[in-house]
């Protein structure tokens, strides 16, 4: 798992900074976007080995890139979001999201989905 490239989606550079360095303090190769245009154009080029996808961002949002992603890759895929609607979580879900962390999160939790992940 130490060195497995996670691309990180996220508008709010905090939370960018915060998961990033938590997951590169634990050994993985961590690459970023802040919209869902660029996310889909890292993804193409470097092929990572999971995605962690905010739904709310400008332009092309989170269920979309999920979507496009999903038509081609079946890279493991977590979203994170302030939404805990029930409702969304199944929606994402059926568009093929891996699993489904609502902020604010437990960073301990966070890791043990990510290891999850990773591992299937």
């Amino acid at each position: 798992m130490k060195g497995a490239k996670v691309l990180m989606v996220d508008d709010d550079p905090n939370i960018l900074k915060f998961v990033s360095a938590n997951l590169r303090a634990r050994g993985f190769d961590v690459t970023t976007a802040e919209d869902g245009e660029t996310a889909l154009k890292i993804v193409e080029q470097a092929m990572p080995n999971l995605i962690i996808l905010d739904l709310l961002m400008p332009g092309i949002g989170g269920a979309e890139v999920c979507r496009r992603i999903r038509e081609w890759s079946d890279v493991p895929i977590i979203i994170l979001t302030a939404i805990g609607e029930s409702k969304t979580r199944m929606e994402l879900k059926s568009l093929g999201a891996s699993d489904y962390i609502t902020k604010p999160f437990d960073i301990p939790d966070f890791l043990q989905i990510v290891r999850v992940a990773l591992e299937q």
